[in-house]
């Protein structure tokens, strides 16, 4: 085969060249397509820089999709069924860094949930949910801004000490609210006032123990002492009916009264 300028290609060079070039546009064809199949059905991928951001708001979704891009930057999951996170729930997604979980219907969260994107994650919604609290392991080594609002918390020394190590979303702080509490007078109140007015939800929690100790300790008390007074009651009884019989029996000097009136009589 000649080109233009004389050069010239032998059939043993053209077909291997053409082999690799048919090789490499199906390999291309083929990741494409398995980046397109990456994405979850129910949801519509699109990508930002090079990464990729995952629209799931507002498809009826009860779990959390688990077939998700690995580059994945952001994905928003907001106006769905959701009820928890799981553990792990989002593994593999090392590159996450917007998470929007805001208006589902999470009432717990695992303590695993966000391990694997503690370091990447920057933004986390978790607002307009029923989460009434969540154990302090959930949140650990997390340094995104987080936005709790409007959800029905339980005021109390766990939910205390997480949110002291958590950043907050100033513009969305006030809205995280006491629904109940360990003191009623502070139900219905924002949680951030409540503690920076001094109020320490874990003494409240320590008098409750520590009154439960004592009742508990009280009880006990009044069952041995009831048991002793018992005892010595019974025993009472015992000796007192020992001691009738023994003056029931006759006394010596009147079986020897008795023998002697017999030994005259013989």
């Amino acid at each position: 085969m000649t080109f233009p300028g004389g050069t010239r290609m032998s059939r043993d060079h053209f077909f291997p060249s053409a082999y690799f070039l048919v090789l490499g546009l199906h390999f291309a064809m083929l990741f494409l397509s398995t980046m397109t199949r990456a994405c979850p059905k129910s949801c519509l991928c699109t990508e930002r820089s090079g990464l990729v951001v995952v629209q799931c708001a507002s498809r009826n979704l009860e779990d959390i999709p688990s077939d998700l891009p690995h580059d994945t930057v952001s994905l928003l999951l907001s106006s769905n069924h959701i009820t928890k996170i799981p553990s792990q729930a989002f593994k593999e997604l090392p590159r996450l860094q917007e998470l929007d979980l805001s208006r589902n219907a999470i009432e717990s969260v695992d303590a695993g949930a966000f391990q694997g994107i503690s370091e990447s994650l920057r933004i986390l919604d978790l607002s307009h949910n029923h989460l009434r609290g969540v154990p302090k392991e959930a949140f650990a080594r997390l340094h995104a801004k987080i936005s709790l609002a409007n959800n029905p918390w339980h005021c109390e020394c766990t939910l205390q000490e997480v949110l002291r190590e958590l950043q907050l979303d100033p513009e969305t702080i006030n809205e995280v609210s006491c629904h109940t509490s360990v003191q009623e007078e502070y139900s219905g109140k924002p949680v951030i006032q409540v503690l920076d007015s001094g109020i320490n939800f874990c003494n409240f929690h320590h008098k409750t123990t520590d009154v439960a100790m004592f009742v508990t300790m009280f009880g006990w008390f009044t069952m041995v002492i009831a048991y002793v007074i018992y005892y010595v009651r019974h025993n009472q009884e015992d000796a007192r009916r020992h001691l009738e019989y023994l003056k029931s029996l006759p006394s010596s000097s009147q079986i020897s009264k008795d023998f002697d009136t017999i030994s005259t009589v013989l």
